[in-house]
Order: structure tokens, then sequence, then C-alpha cells
């Protein structure tokens, strides 16, 4: 039985945090898991910088909701849907989460919780559970599932290199010279032949 594990953003749609980079002219906030492979460091770093600039939740859901999932992600995801399980494991938040789902389908999505105050202050965040990726992908092999794995980033590496079949999307030039041993894909039907042809 097998299960396909898909990262969001960068795969399935723009990175939220770029978008509001871009949004509130902020080039600090356009660093993301692929710069930086240590999570709960770049997370402090985003919440002190949205502290500085007396930013919260509510300005970033309003960017959330001009974001759009990349061309044709819904079709590959509907057309994956269609012929096995996909779960997709973030390490977004719910309160983001929500409005790229329903642009997407309502598909499954594992991911975390942020810490808000009652003026809308992100104060903090919950991670679902140390190393959510990886510690998923295994959790669901517990209990008889074959993981199949795509992302782009630092923080799908351990999810993909732990599956059955692991595959590179979109991802940077420095992680693919690193992984070599890992296929990379730029489009969704090459992504798609390769899940095909791995279940």
């Amino acid at each position: 039985m097998n299960i396909v594990c898909l990262d969001l953003e960068g795969v399935l749609v723009p990175e939220i945090w770029i978008a509001f980079a871009k949004e509130t002219g902020i080039p600090e906030l356009e660093k993301t898991t692929r710069d930086e492979p240590d999570y709960d460091k770049l997370m402090n770093y985003r919440i002190n910088i949205l502290k500085e600039h007396g930013l919260g939740l509510k300005e970033i859901q309003e960017t959330i909701a001009k974001i759009d999932p990349m061309p044709g992600a819904k079709e590959f995801l509907d057309e994956l849907r269609s012929i096995t399980q996909v779960i997709i494991i973030s390490d977004t938040f719910s309160q983001f989460a929500g409005p790229l789902m329903k642009k997407l389908g309502w598909p499954t999505i594992f991911c975390n919780e942020l810490e808000v105050a009652e003026d809308g202050e992100i104060t903090g965040f919950r991670m679902r559970c140390e190393q959510s990726k990886l510690t998923t992908v295994k959790a669901l092999q517990s209990i008889g599932y074959d993981t199949i794995a795509s992302g782009d980033s630092h923080n799908d590496l351990g999810m993909i290199q732990a599956s059955k079949a692991g595959f590179l999307f979109r991802s940077t030039d420095a992680i693919k010279k690193d992984y070599p041993e890992l296929p990379a894909y730029e489009t969704y039907d090459e992504l798609l032949a390769a899940i095909k042809a791995a279940l």
C-alpha cells in the first residue's frame, strides 16, 4: 500500500513568506528553508522581524488570500489523488494553510500551529512533532504504508531519503548538487510519471 507525501510551498503553491516579503517590502523575510536548514531558528528570526515592523497574522493572511496554486498544481494533485493516497506534509501553519487547501480541492495536510495573541501578534509556534516530515513518514511506514515523497528544501530531505522512492521538485542548484543521488524534476508531468513508476 502506497501513500505519497508532498511538500506544500515551492511544490504546489508559491512560498508564502517570499510573497509576504514582496508585499511588505521587507527583503529579510524572503529567507526560507531553502536557505536556512534550522526551522526553529528561521521561525524565531521571522517572528522578530514581524515584531519590529508591527505586523501580525492578519497582514500575512491578507497576502495569502491573493496567492494561487502554481499553474498545473491542482490538476497534478487531482490526478495523483485519483490513483493513490496523498498527504501534504508541510512546516507551514494551519492559520496559513486553509485558503490554499480550498484552492487545491481540500487535500489532507499535516502542518503546525502558530501561537497568536488576541491583538493578532504572532508570539510563537508549536511544531506538531520533532522533524515533522521524517517523523510522519516513519509513522506511516510503521502502520504498513510504503511512502513516496517529494519536496524542494532542506527540511524535505529526511522524508525523501527515508521513502521507498523520493524526488526533488523545483529545488535549488545547491541542494541538487549536494544530493546528486536524488532524482530532480522541474515539471508536474515528470514528477507524476516518476511517482507512477514507483507505485
